[in-house]
């Protein structure tokens, strides 16, 4: 994979807590155009490694690599400002707030005059431009002016996609995006996620297998902190150590 393809990398990246190391010496490579997958059982250090990648944590050692730059140790305030954005595994939105508002203040919070774009009329018609926009590219045109709680859980997890596009990142981290959706609302997700990496690099943490080794373009495998394999899907699900410590049935 050639450097200039890379959106963020991570070289022997480790989180100990006190005696308890969650992530050991993990090297991932994630390229712009490219849909990656982390799945392991539980307590395998997913959460902790996009924790680590998203400055909510900081790294024991390693270093995080975004577009060949070194950004270890910037604060989680600093990272949708460098282009990382994320989701996280329970909703985070405002449910009692419209659909568009809430997509509009996230344009905000990320608008470098915050919030003095208020008293700007101006500004303030800039950011819902830029609010329908990320709406309309995930779907979401229709019901603008919804309140944010009366729509499914997959539209939820729909606007909270549309808040992580309103900064253009160049790389999305997905935690869960799956959980809690019916059969419809996952295929719905599928295609959406596979329309945003032809885009973008999109990092993707999910449990469910059949969704993964549909829409992912790579995959890392990783048990007790550590990466056990890593590759594209096809060569992950026929890999021996893997059936053995994690895929089973799902082979």
């Amino acid at each position: 994979m050639a450097d200039a393809a890379l959106a963020l990398e991570t070289v022997d990246l480790s989180k100990s807590f006190g005696g308890l190391r969650a992530v050991q010496n993990v090297s991932l490579q994630l390229a712009q155009g490219q849909l990656h997958a982390v799945i392991g059982p539980n307590g395998a250090g997913k959460s902790t490694f996009v924790n680590l990648l998203t400055g909510q944590l900081r790294p024991t050692k390693g270093t995080i690599l975004l577009a060949g730059q070194d950004i270890t140790g910037t604060p989680s305030h600093r990272m949708p400002h460098l282009g990382v954005a994320r989701s996280f595994q329970r909703t985070n939105i405002l449910k009692s707030l419209s659909v568009l508002e809430n997509v509009r203040l996230a344009a905000q919070a990320l608008h470098p005059l915050g919030l003095r774009v208020l008293r700007s009329p101006r500004h303030g018609a800039e950011l819902v431009d830029v609010a329908r926009r990320a709406l309309e590219r995930v779907g979401l045109t229709g019901v603008e002016q919804s309140a944010a709680g009366i729509l499914s859980h997959g539209a939820q997890r729909q606007i909270e996609i549309a808040m992580t596009l309103v900064g253009d990142p160049k790389v999305i981290l997905l935690d869960e995006p799956l959980a809690g959706m019916g059969q419809e609302e996952g295929e719905r997700m599928a295609e959406l996620l596979k329309s945003l990496a032809r885009e973008r690099a999109l990092l993707l943490i999910e449990h469910d297998m059949d969704f993964v080794f549909a829409v992912a373009d790579r995959m890392t495998v990783l048990v007790d902190g550590t990466v056990l394999a890593t590759g594209a899907p096809a060569a992950v699900r026929a890999d021996k150590a893997v059936q053995t410590a994690y895929l089973g049935e799902h082979v």
